[in-house]
């Protein structure tokens, strides 16, 4: 599996999900992601998700707080990466209010033309990378393999279904 590049970045300062084979076809996998409104319904992190999906457009997101352990965050990030049944990517860019700068990016891999694997990483970026990494690196890790086993159980449900 190859590993997608993020300029920028210090690996130190990447967090990963576990990869989980999924038995449904790339398309099945792509429209879930993208079924912001359905997102309730499955993902146990991103709880709600509101976007165009545009580039260069806002996800308004409430998120489980992982950290803090019960309820709920509000968080804003930007699209920065489209390529249907492939890539979802969206961006936190640090501003004078908030010095803090990530990227997700979300993969969706084919292993054939009912099975393929996805996998999400954070990449921490700029000058407060390591301290996000060292605060926050643990429950994201978390977060985003609890949403990556639900997003199997969900696609290959919706393929059964089909």
């Amino acid at each position: 599996m190859q590993e997608l590049e993020i300029p920028h970045y210090d690996p130190k300062t990447l967090v990963r999900s576990v990869t989980v084979e999924i038995d449904a076809p790339t398309d099945v996998v792509w429209a879930v992601l993208v079924d912001l409104d359905s997102y309730p319904a499955w993902n146990p992190f991103c709880v709600s998700a509101v976007s165009t999906l545009e580039l260069g457009d806002p996800v308004h997101m409430v998120l489980t707080d992982y950290a803090g352990g019960e309820g709920t965050f509000n968080n804003t990030e930007f699209i920065c990466a489209v390529v249907p049944e492939r890539l979802l990517s969206w961006e936190l860019v640090a501003t004078d209010e908030s010095p803090y700068a990530a990227r997700r990016d979300q993969v969706i891999e084919r292993i054939d033309a009912e099975r393929c694997q996805y996998y999400s990483t954070d990449a921490f970026l700029g000058d407060h990378s390591h301290d996000i990494m060292r605060e926050t690196g643990d429950w994201v890790k978390r977060a985003f393999d609890d949403t990556a086993l639900a997003l199997k159980q969900r696609c290959e449900l919706l393929y059964a279904e089909r």
